[in-house]
C-alpha cells in the first residue's frame, strides 16, 4: 500500500480551495458498526465533520483533525478513502461554494468532554442504516450504508 504524502495549501486562498476531508468516525458495538454523527453550527442538520485541507497533513490527519474540533473524537485514522460526496457550503449569505469532500474512516477510541467547538454543535452514535437516513447528502448517505469496517486494513 502507498503512503499518502502530506499535502501543502500555502500559496492557496480558503475560498480558491475546494476539496474539503471528512472523517467517518465509527465504532463497533456488540459487533456491528455505528456511526457519529454531528450537526451543523447553522441549520443543525447531520453531517459528519469535515473542513479544508491542513498545510503539511495527509487528508486522512485533517479528516481526524476536523473530527476532534468538531466532536471531540480521540482516535485513529485509516488513509484509505471511502468515497466522496458533493454539497454547497455557504461562506456569507449571498456566496456558496460548489465542495467535494473526500471521506476517510476514524475509528473512535474514545469521546472527549471538552473540545474546541463544544457547545455548537450536538453528537449522536447511529447504526449505519439509521446514519445514512439522516444526512441530505446522496453520496453521503451511500458511503454511510454501505461502510463495512472489516474491509479496512
Amino acid at each position: 500500500m502507498i503512503k499518502q504524502l502530506p499535502i501543502s495549501v500555502q500559496a492557496a486562498h480558503k475560498s480558491d480551495v475546494r476539496s474539503q476531508f471528512a472523517a467517518l468516525c465509527w465504532r463497533l458495538n456488540r459487533g456491528k458498526p455505528e456511526i457519529l454523527l454531528i450537526t451543523t453550527r447553522g441549520s443543525g442538520r447531520w453531517i459528519v465533520p469535515k473542513g479544508w485541507p491542513m498545510d503539511a497533513m495527509t487528508p486522512a490527519a485533517s479528516a481526524a483533525q476536523e473530527a476532534w474540533e468538531e466532536a471531540g473524537v480521540i482516535g485513529e485514522p485509516a488513509d484509505r478513502c471511502l468515497g466522496l460526496f458533493s454539497y454547497l457550503k455557504t461562506v456569507a449569505p449571498d456566496r456558496v461554494l460548489p465542495c467535494v469532500a473526500m471521506v476517510y474512516p476514524v475509528r473512535v477510541e474514545s469521546l472527549a468532554t471538552d473540545f474546541p467547538e463544544k457547545g455548537q454543535r450536538r453528537r449522536k452514535w447511529f447504526p449505519s442504516d439509521k446514519a445514512a437516513t439522516k444526512v441530505d447528502e446522496p453520496e453521503l448517505a451511500r458511503i454511510l450504508r454501505d461502510f463495512d469496517p472489516h474491509t479496512l486494513p
